[in-house]
């Protein structure tokens, strides 16, 4: 695989697909092989729009994955991953808005700034020292959660939550994996109308991005396309004293090292 940044954008015809910038500045198509893998072509494409880096077939995610941030919620970390999933259709780019769900209300919607990992090849039953293999690439994600669905009135499940409209903000674009051969060694900072509330380090991370995606390929088939969230560092806005969940007019930016900085506006939901 060939190192690389790759852009999903949308063409002047409404069509979505892959692109790198070349030496100009200028955008080529990138094709995505069978293999799991990109391969440049020579063909100028005219990109109309960035979207998120990926349409994903599932999003799994890990919560409490950062020792610092189970200890600022109150949550008991356990003997393997916890797991929860969210819907596809929460995705949104980079330059997108965060919606605050007014039809079925929430008050406490907060921030989670992630690492996100993007599976190229289909995989099942892999060893942790082969989990890299099957990665396409990373990308920043934010795991939106509206923590009054989520903790009072969830029944005990997170999915209503985590899973309304634009509740996973990803982007801005996917770096292959061979420029990030150590995932666990990434400065990730999420900044809220230009206030650092987070400051972590992927190496933090109780399991590894090769243990989460071992784990969650045991007896299970991820299929390319699939998004891996891989879990918050402390500084949640439900840890914040008083607690800082977002509202109409912040912005929210998350950045981590050798990716980007995915970017966020927030307004209420209207009609």
């Amino acid at each position: 695989m060939v190192a690389m940044e790759i852009v999903r954008f949308q063409d002047a015809s409404g069509n979505s697909d892959y692109a790198t910038q070349d030496h100009s500045g200028g955008y080529v198509r990138a094709v995505l092989t069978a293999g799991g893998s990109f391969q440049v072509t020579e063909e100028s494409v005219k990109v109309e729009r960035i979207l998120a880096p990926v349409q994903p077939v599932a999003i799994y995610c890990v919560g409490i994955n950062y020792p610092l941030h189970g200890r600022e919620t109150g949550s008991k970390m356990g003997e393997f991953p916890i797991i929860f999933m969210k819907a596809p259709t929460t995705v949104i780019a980079s330059g997108e808005t965060i919606i605050l769900p007014r039809h079925l209300r929430s008050d406490k919607v907060d921030y989670e700034g992630e690492l996100a990992v993007v599976i190229g090849k289909t995989c099942k039953n892999v060893s942790v020292d082969e989990a890299l293999d099957y990665v396409l690439g990373y990308t920043v994600a934010n795991d939106v959660s509206a923590r009054d669905w989520q903790k009072e009135w969830g029944g005990g499940q997170f999915c209503r939550g985590k899973t309304f409209d634009t509740f996973c903000p990803a982007g801005p674009v996917l770096i292959t994996a061979d420029e990030i051969p150590d995932p666990n060694n990434l400065v990730l900072q999420t900044r809220l109308n230009g206030d650092l509330v987070q400051d972590g380090n992927t190496k933090d991370m109780a399991f590894s991005v090769a243990q989460v995606i071992s784990f969650l390929s045991g007896s299970n088939t991820l299929v390319p396309g699939t998004m891996i969230l891989t879990g918050t560092p402390d500084g949640v806005g439900a840890a914040q004293k008083p607690p800082r969940f977002l509202k109409a007019g912040d912005t929210l930016e998350i950045s981590i090292e050798k990716i980007g900085t995915l970017s966020n506006e927030v307004r209420e939901e209207t009609g």
